[in-house]
């Protein structure tokens, strides 16, 4: 595995068309951390990992890979430091699990240097380290919800970089499968990996999270520690629900209990 990669943000700008999506962001990910980025839907969250995984070229700004320009990198370049799990990956028909997984190493590939005995231990390394050693051969598009997740999550360990980028990896995932594929971002953390997932749980990201970044209408309104970053005013003034926050029972962790009338301004629930 390659060591973990220094990324940041300054006054990263980042619009489509004429409508200004993230704004004026700086932004640190800690090496080696677990990054979880939350914020209200349509705040930018999505936009801003795929700025950093250059795959949307900000207005204004800079992203900064070990400090330097991440747009003066070559796409290949900066694909063996980076690695993204957009949302919703569409895998090609047939294709088997380990076909999948192996299309990580594309990065690694040049005219002269093409599949290798490194691309295969690379692919055997994650096809372990995800579960899936035994599901090689098996038809992507037949797998659980869970398990796919975890093919697309070995294809970029198989890129082996030392930061992953995941834009929503738990969406239409059932609780169980959520909390599996969240304990396995904390697994890869704890290899050593920088790991940065957008997430919609605060609760979850609370608990697994390292690091906490808060957007909110296309700005970065706080980030640091969960239990310093979330508080029942900023839960209330980024998301609009009244709330409590307590301890995890379990984790210790901040936890958002909602007031009885739920979202601020609205009639009771009941």
């Amino acid at each position: 595995m390659s060591t973990p990669t220094g990324l940041s943000a300054r006054g990263l700008t980042i619009s489509y068309g004429d409508r200004t999506v993230v704004e004026d962001v700086d932004l640190d990910l800690p090496d080696g951390g677990l990054t979880m980025i939350i914020g209200p839907n349509g705040c930018g969250k999505s936009t801003l990992v795929k700025a950093l995984a250059r795959v949307l070229k900000p207005a204004r700004g800079k992203v900064l890979l070990h400090g330097r320009d991440l747009w003066e990198y070559r796409a290949r370049e900066a694909a063996r430091h980076v690695a993204l799990l957009p949302q919703n990956p569409i895998a090609p028909e047939g294709i088997t699990v380990g076909a999948l997984v192996g299309r990580g190493r594309f990065p690694h590939h040049t005219l002269l240097r093409q599949w290798s005995p490194q691309d295969e231990g690379a692919v055997a390394f994650a096809l372990e380290r995800t579960g899936l050693r035994d599901l090689a051969g098996a038809q992507a598009g037949l797998l659980s919800g869970g398990q796919r997740q975890r093919a697309w999550i070995a294809m970029v360990l198989a890129q082996q970089t030392g930061l992953l980028l995941l834009d929503e990896p738990t969406t239409f995932l059932d609780i169980a499968h959520q909390y599996e594929l969240l304990e396995l971002c904390r697994e890869l953390h704890e290899d050593g990996r920088t790991v940065v997932a957008v997430l919609h749980d605060l609760n979850q990201a609370a608990r697994f999270a390292t690091h906490l970044v808060v957007m909110d209408a296309g700005r970065v309104v706080a980030q640091g520690p969960p239990a310093e970053v979330l508080t029942a005013e900023l839960v209330s003034s980024v998301f609009g629900l009244a709330c409590d926050i307590v301890p995890d029972p379990r984790a210790g962790t901040p936890m958002v209990v909602p007031h009885t009338r739920g979202r601020i301004g609205s009639p009771d629930i009941r």
